[in-house]
C-alpha cells in the first residue's frame, strides 16, 4: 500500500489559503476604489458651493 504524501497535500492547502488571501486583498482594494471614486465627486461639489457661499456672502 502506498503511504500519503503529507508534503504534497501541506503546499497544497498552503497555495489554497495564498489564493484565498489574494483574492480577498483584491475585492477590498476594488471595493476601496470604488468607494474613493464615489466620494470624490461629492467632496468636490460641496467645496464649490462652500466657495461659491463664501465669496456671496462678503458682497451682501
Amino acid at each position: 500500500m502506498a503511504k500519503p504524501n503529507y508534503s504534497f497535500a501541506k503546499r497544497q492547502r498552503d497555495l489554497a489559503k495564498e489564493q484565498k488571501k489574494e483574492e480577498k486583498l483584491q475585492r477590498k482594494k476594488a471595493a476601496a476604489e470604488e468607494e474613493a471614486g464615489a466620494l470624490t465627486p461629492d467632496a468636490e461639489g460641496e467645496a464649490a458651493t462652500d466657495e461659491t457661499e463664501t465669496l456671496k456672502d462678503p458682497a451682501e
